[in-house]
C-alpha cells in the first residue's frame, strides 16, 4: 500500500483537497471558493450542491497536481466547517434547503426561549456547550419547523441530517453510509459528551427525531469507500474530524496542557485537558478534542466568530486592498499615535462574551484615520480576542502554570506583523509550524494512521517542526494601555 493520503478540507469559504506523501509532505493541492449567501441580516447560507461540486473538483485537481491516480491513495481523511447543518432526502440525496452556516444567527429567539425556560444548564451539563445559535441543534429545529412537511418526513425516516462531513460521506459513498464522528457530534447540542451518545432528553427539548441522526464513530474509523465512478477507484475513508479538532491533531497537541489556535474565517483556541472533562467557569466550551480507539480526550475551546473574515471585509467590503496579504504591510505603516479599535462583531460576539445581538463597531476614528489604521485595527482585533480566550483558559485550567506556548495555524499566521503583535499582547511565546496546513494534516493523519501507512501519535508528534517562534517584545505599560482600550471598546459594543 502506498503512503499517499488525501485530505478533504471543506471550509467556510472554500474547499480544499491536499495529497500528502508518506513523509507528510504536500504533493498536490486543489482549492476552490464557493458562494456565501446572506438572505437576511445575520443569516448565512451555503448551497450544499455547490459545496459538493467544489469537493469533487478540488480532489481531482489535487490528484492531477500530485501526478498520481486515485488508486494510489491509501485513504481519505475529511475535515469540515463545524456546526453547519444540511438536511436531505434519503431517497434522492437532495437537500431540502440551503445549508445553514455556523455563523448564522437566525435561531437566537429559539435559544432565548430555552434559556428563559431554564433549560441552558441541562444543555451545558450534558454537551459542554452554551445555548447559542452557533451550534447545530437549533438550526435542525428551525429547518424542521420552517420547511413544509419536513418534520413529518423526518419522523417517518425519509430525511437525513448531517454536518458537512456527514453530507460528504453520504455523497462520496453513494448514499451507503450515514455517519459522523464524535467531534462533529459533540457540537450539535444533542450529543452527551460524557456518555458518548445522542441524548434523548436534549433531542426531545429541540424536537429532533432519532430517525434523522447519523451513526457516531471514532475519529479514525471505517467510514466506507468512495464510489469508484467518482475518481476512478474506490478509496477508503478512514478519518473524520471537525476542523478545529483536526488542527489540534495536526499541531500534535496530544498532551494535556498543549494549546493551539487556528486563524481562518473565525479563530478557535483549543486546550487539551486529557481525560479530564473541565467545566468552564469563564464561559468557554467543554468539548471532545478527539476520540481514538473508543477513548475520549477532552478540551476547553474558545470560539471567535470573526478573524480572517475581518480581513475579507477589508478586501471585499471596503476594498482597501486587493489581496489579503497586503494587510500586514499596510498595518505596519499605520500611525502609531492613533488608537483605533475594531470590534468585529459582524455576526455577534463569541467566547467569552456570547452576545448574539452585538454588531461590529470601530472606535477612535479621527480625520487622520485612513486605510492603514483600519487594517491595523482589524488585525489587532484578532489578537485581542485571542487574549480574552487565553486569559479565560488560564483561569479554568489548573493542570499547568502560566508558561503555555501557543501553537498557531491558518491563513493569517503567515503575517509576521500579526504574529508578533499576538505574542506581545498575550505576553507569551507563539510558535508557527513549518506546515501551515495543520487542519488538513490532522485529517490526513487520522486516515493514514488508521490504515497503517502513517505513524502512531508519539512518532507523528516528533515530526512536528517549528518555522519560527515569536517572543513578547512589548513593555508592560504599553500592553496594559492597549488592553484597557480594547476592553472599553468591547463593553461599548455589547448589546446589553
Amino acid at each position: 500500500m502506498s503512503g499517499y493520503v488525501l485530505a478533504i478540507d471543506q471550509g467556510t469559504t472554500s474547499s480544499r483537497a491536499i495529497v500528502f506523501d508518506e513523509n507528510q509532505k504536500i504533493r498536490g493541492v486543489g482549492q476552490q471558493e464557493f458562494t456565501q449567501h446572506f438572505p437576511q441580516d445575520g443569516w448565512v447560507e451555503h448551497d450544499p450542491e455547490e459545496i459538493w461540486q467544489s469537493v469533487l473538483a478540488t480532489v481531482k485537481a489535487a490528484l492531477k497536481d500530485a501526478g498520481i491516480a486515485a488508486s494510489e491513495i491509501a485513504a481519505i481523511g475529511i475535515t469540515n466547517q463545524r456546526e453547519t447543518v444540511v438536511i436531505w432526502d434519503r431517497a434522492t440525496g437532495k437537500p431540502i434547503h440551503n445549508a445553514i452556516v455556523w455563523q448564522d444567527r437566525r435561531t437566537a429567539p429559539i435559544c432565548a426561549a430555552l434559556r428563559k425556560a431554564g433549560r441552558e444548564k441541562v444543555f451545558t451539563r450534558k454537551t459542554g456547550l452554551l445555548l447559542d445559535p452557533y451550534f447545530s441543534g437549533t438550526k435542525i429545529k428551525w429547518l424542521l419547523d420552517k420547511v413544509k412537511g419536513a418534520r413529518k418526513r423526518a419522523k417517518a425516516g425519509e430525511l437525513a441530517f448531517g454536518t458537512i462531513d456527514t453530507f460528504l460521506i453520504w455523497r462520496l459513498t453513494g448514499g451507503r453510509l450515514h455517519a459522523t464522528d464524535a467531534t462533529n457530534a459533540a457540537r450539535t447540542l444533542i450529543y452527551n459528551i460524557e456518555t458518548n451518545q445522542w441524548d434523548e432528553e436534549l433531542m426531545r427539548l429541540l424536537d429532533v427525531p432519532a430517525a434523522l441522526l447519523p451513526v457516531v464513530k471514532d475519529c479514525a474509523d471505517d467510514f466506507g469507500e468512495t464510489d469508484p465512478a467518482l475518481f476512478g477507484a474506490a478509496i477508503p475513508i478512514r478519518g473524520v474530524a471537525g476542523d478545529q479538532h483536526a488542527a489540534t491533531i495536526g499541531q500534535a497537541c496530544f498532551a494535556p496542557g498543549m494549546l493551539k489556535s487556528t486563524y481562518g474565517t473565525g479563530c478557535f483556541a483549543v486546550l487539551n485537558t486529557g481525560t479530564q472533562l473541565v467545566r468552564s467557569k469563564n464561559r468557554l466550551l467543554t468539548t471532545i478534542a478527539y476520540r481514538l480507539d473508543g477513548k475520549t480526550t477532552y478540551a476547553l475551546e474558545g470560539s471567535i466568530f470573526v478573524a480572517g473574515a475581518a480581513v475579507q471585509w477589508i478586501r471585499d467590503g471596503l476594498k482597501l486592498v486587493k489581496h489579503a496579504s497586503e494587510t500586514g504591510p499596510l498595518a505596519h505603516s499605520a500611525d502609531p499615535g492613533q488608537n483605533v479599535y475594531m470590534v468585529p462583531a459582524f455576526v455577534g460576539l463569541g467566547a467569552p462574551w456570547w452576545d448574539a445581538e452585538a454588531r461590529g463597531a470601530i472606535y477612535g476614528i479621527t480625520r487622520n484615520t485612513g486605510p492603514a489604521e483600519i487594517a491595523r485595527a482589524a488585525l489587532e482585533s484578532v489578537c485581542y480576542q485571542t487574549r480574552d480566550l487565553f486569559e479565560a483558559m488560564r483561569r479554568d485550567w489548573k493542570g499547568g502554570g502560566n508558561d503555555t506556548v501557543l501553537r498557531v495555524d491558518g491563513g493569517m499566521v503567515a503575517s509576521d506583523w500579526t504574529m508578533q503583535f499576538l505574542a506581545d499582547i498575550l505576553d507569551a511565546p507563539v510558535d508557527r509550524p513549518e506546515i501551515l496546513e495543520t487542519t488538513a494534516l490532522g485529517a490526513a493523519w487520522l486516515a493514514g494512521m488508521k490504515v497503517g501507512v502513517w505513524p502512531k501519535a508519539k512518532e507523528f508528534a516528533k515530526r512536528w517542526a517549528r518555522d519560527r517562534r515569536f517572543t513578547p517584545a512589548m513593555d508592560a505599560a504599553t500592553r496594559k494601555a492597549k488592553l484597557k482600550g480594547w476592553d472599553s471598546a468591547v463593553k461599548r459594543t455589547l448589546s446589553q
